[in-house]
């Protein structure tokens, strides 16, 4: 059975065996858990429910939070996304808790950021994702475009010499924007616009013949041709299969995925994907003590043949800041929690140090890993770690904004005109 599966079997009744043990607690400091466990993303996001219930219990055997144990309340979003804004109103309003880990799509944490806001929650976001975002109440662990989409491009454009560009996504907001920046990108690089093929698909697409095809056409003239995906969900499994299908080897026509890790690939035939590649800030063959150490608690807690991958190290550093945020503001409240979180360091998986800017993004490394038959990567080019920007330099009403809650209090700030512009949640 493969794990997609196995996982799909076990969420809901993890849920009742949590919701159980939660009402054994009295004076605790309650986490919410804001993953699909069921739907199209269930196959990435039960794995982040997962992950934070271990660090719960991690930090629970260490004495908890300034002196309370913490408590984790799970909800199921069912990979809905207005669904997301309602389980996020419930957390805050009727399970009262401190603080939100959780949304794995941007559509799905557009939908929760207005509730964020107007109940002044906080929301650590896991999950690479667009940029063009900062909100006071979301700390993004994962990566902007600067820490991910740009990087792998420049990999294709200098150590690959592709020549033309697939830009092949899910239909929603992350896709549309960071494929945006990258038309925005190449064309600066001297790509032509004829020579660069967009195509959006719905979440769960499963018939991929065509799309695929038209990719190998565009190769027709003898031109280097490479695939960015930004295809989230089990929408890879068809996509990865028709490529076999067509006997469309990394070779030929390499991939670069930035929603697959570790955890998608565990339930594919991999013989036919090696060599293709992911970019990330983290993946499971890292060598470091501290992933050594992870892998490990992971697999006690989870299961021997659960693997690791880049949003659950995001998460797990995002988690690790939050408590010693609490710590340092000796509440969970959210603003001084908030503040005590600017500059807040730990270290990551890879070796380094994370750090926490001002705009609410962390500093991180870029890998760039190639698939390997057993699932796992062989990194294959690695960065020093890279400030996270909030608003791209290549869109050009994106160009003059800047991130800034400590000095400037503004998530928007024009630097041409030195105003602070309000952000609208209204998604």
């Amino acid at each position: 059975m493969s794990q997609f599966l196995k996982t799909m079997l076990g969420a809901a009744a993890g849920s009742l065996i949590l919701g159980s043990a939660a009402l054994a607690q009295d004076d605790t400091i309650k986490v919410g858990v804001l993953h699909s466990l069921s739907g199209t993303m269930a196959i990435s996001e039960t794995t982040l429910k997962d992950t934070v219930l271990m660090l719960i219990e991690e930090q629970n055997k260490k004495g908890g939070v300034n002196g309370k144990m913490l408590e984790a309340v799970v909800v199921d979003p069912a990979s809905d996304w207005p669904l997301f804004a309602e389980k996020a109103r419930e957390l805050l309003t009727v399970s009262d808790v401190d603080v939100i880990f959780g949304c794995w799509t941007s559509v799905s944490r557009k939908s929760v950021l207005p509730v964020i806001e107007e109940l002044n929650g906080l929301l650590f976001y896991p999950v690479q994702y667009e940029g063009e975002e900062s909100s006071k109440n979301v700390f993004y662990t994962g990566a902007a475009p600067n820490q991910q989409a740009i990087p792998a491009t420049d990999y294709y454009l200098e150590e690959l010499g592709v020549e033309k560009f697939a830009l092949l996504g899910t239909d929603y907001v992350y896709p549309r924007t960071t494929n945006n920046i990258l038309e925005s990108y190449l064309k600066d690089k001297g790509i032509a616009a004829e020579d660069i093929f967009v195509n959006y698909t719905p979440f769960g697409h499963s018939d991929w013949s065509k799309i695929v095809s038209d990719v190998v056409a565009l190769g027709a003239d003898g031109k280097k041709v490479g695939v960015i995906s930004t295809i989230n969900g089990d929408a890879n499994i068809g996509f990865y299969k028709e490529l076999a299908a067509q006997g469309i080897s990394a070779e030929d026509i390499p991939v670069v995925a930035f929603s697959v890790g570790e955890e998608e690939l565990s339930g594919l035939d991999t013989s036919n994907l090696v060599g293709h590649l992911a970019a990330w800030n983290y993946f499971q063959s890292a060598e470091s003590e501290a992933n050594d150490e992870f892998i490990a608690a992971w697999k006690a807690f989870a299961g021997e043949e659960r693997v690791t991958n880049d949003p659950m190290e995001a998460t797990y550093i995002g988690f690790n800041m939050w408590v010693n945020a609490v710590e340092a503001a000796g509440t969970t409240d959210v603003d001084p929690v908030r503040e005590a979180m600017w500059g807040q360091e730990f270290p990551n998986l890879t070796g380094g140090t994370a750090v926490m800017g001002t705009n609410h993004h962390l500093s991180k490394p870029v890998l760039i890993g190639e698939i390997l038959e057993d699932g796992q990567f062989d990194i294959i080019s690695a960065t020093d770690p890279v400030p996270g920007d909030a608003w791209t330099d290549f869109l050009p009403e994106s160009a003059v904004l800047k991130s800034d809650w400590k000095e400037l209090e503004c998530g928007m700030y024009n630097t041409d005109t030195s105003t602070c512009v309000q952000i609208e949640s209204n998604y």
